[in-house]
């Protein structure tokens, strides 16, 4: 990833992210996950945190990777502090 442009399914990846809650349904993220861009959740969540640390990434969508670098700080920093991970909005 490093160098080059983004492709086709890493900005799949983080537009789905920044919009997977707006979808109707009761289908889980995970179930979306699988359908929609054919990878596992484990997949998708390594492939979103190199993601965070993409300079291109960021130029595509600066909020939302600002966003889970912040989210991804502060997981860090609950787990060497020993507290509870932060809770998630329901608006997120």
């Amino acid at each position: 990833m490093a160098g080059t442009e983004l492709t086709r399914k890493e900005r799949a990846v983080l537009d789905f992210e920044r919009s997977w809650w707006q979808r109707p349904g009761e289908e889980t993220k995970a179930a979306a996950i699988r359908r929609l861009l054919s990878l596992s959740s484990s997949r998708y969540y390594e492939l979103l945190d190199a993601l965070c640390d993409s300079p291109h990434a960021l130029a595509y969508d600066p909020l939302g990777v600002r966003r889970l670098r912040r989210r991804r700080t502060a997981r860090r920093a609950a787990r060497l502090l020993g507290r509870p991970l932060p809770s998630r909005s329901r608006h997120r």
